[in-house]
């Protein structure tokens, strides 16, 4: 979670009792809780109007779509998939792929 792990929480948790006292402690505890339940209720209700504001079409949508790194993973998915289906598609008869190294035909007469 956000790259700390078991020693760096042991520390937090450690200077949080020092700074703060076993007493208040709960608290801030209960504090934290309610903020990022509050901040989970704005995120749904955010997606929830983007979805009716957009219509049906986007009725399946995700905040983490809206991800700039989701959407070129996405479309680099597709493209490859597209590649692999040209691959298997049939070849016209007489045409082989090129070999390593090997140029295209070239016909000086036609420039």
């Amino acid at each position: 979670m956000f790259g700390v792990g078991l020693p760096e929480m042991a520390v937090i948790a450690l200077l949080a009792v020092l700074v703060f006292g076993p007493e208040k402690l709960p608290e801030f505890a209960k504090q934290a809780g309610r903020f990022l339940h509050r901040m989970r209720q704005f995120a749904r209700s955010t997606r929830d109007d983007l979805r009716t504001e957009l219509g049906p079409a986007y009725a399946d949508l995700e905040l983490r779509d809206l991800d700039p790194r989701t959407i070129v993973r996405r479309h680099i998915v597709e493209a490859m998939e597209e590649a692999e289906e040209e691959d298997t598609r049939p070849r016209r008869p007489g045409t082989r792929p090129l070999g390593e190294g090997e140029l295209p035909p070239y016909d000086a007469e036609a420039t």
